[in-house]
Parts: structure tokens; sequence; C-alpha cells
């Protein structure tokens, strides 16, 4: 696995991550939409702390600073 995610694409994944668990706890989501919404926000800080997403990888996509 090539790292393809910058460090500000990490930032914002990890903030929506947090913004995502904060509803959760304050009961703001519930139901299907707040399990989707937990699953996601693993995902997104999964993906920052391994600097790989694999969705950006058929694309060719990017965020990372050219070496």
């Amino acid at each position: 696995m090539k790292k393809n995610m910058g460090t500000i694409d990490k930032i914002i994944r990890i903030l929506v991550a947090v913004v995502i668990i904060v509803l959760y706890f304050t009961n703001q989501n519930n139901g299907t939409q707040a399990i989707i919404g937990l699953i996601l926000s693993a995902v997104f800080i999964l993906t920052s702390f391994i600097s790989f997403c694999p969705l950006y990888l058929p694309f060719g996509i990017s965020t990372r600073k050219k070496e």
C-alpha cells in the first residue's frame, strides 16, 4: 500500500469523524443513521492513521505532497 493521503486530508477526516461521534453521543443521530455514521467515522479514522484511502487508488488521486 502506497500512502496517498496528505496531512490536511487526514485532519479533515478526523474532524469529521469526531463530529459524527459527538452527534451520536448527544443523541442527535439515532437508528440506522447513527450506525452508518459510526461505521463511516471508524473508516475515516482508520484511513487517517494508515494514510491510505482505497477509493483514491482507482482514480489515481493523491493528496500527499510529492517527495
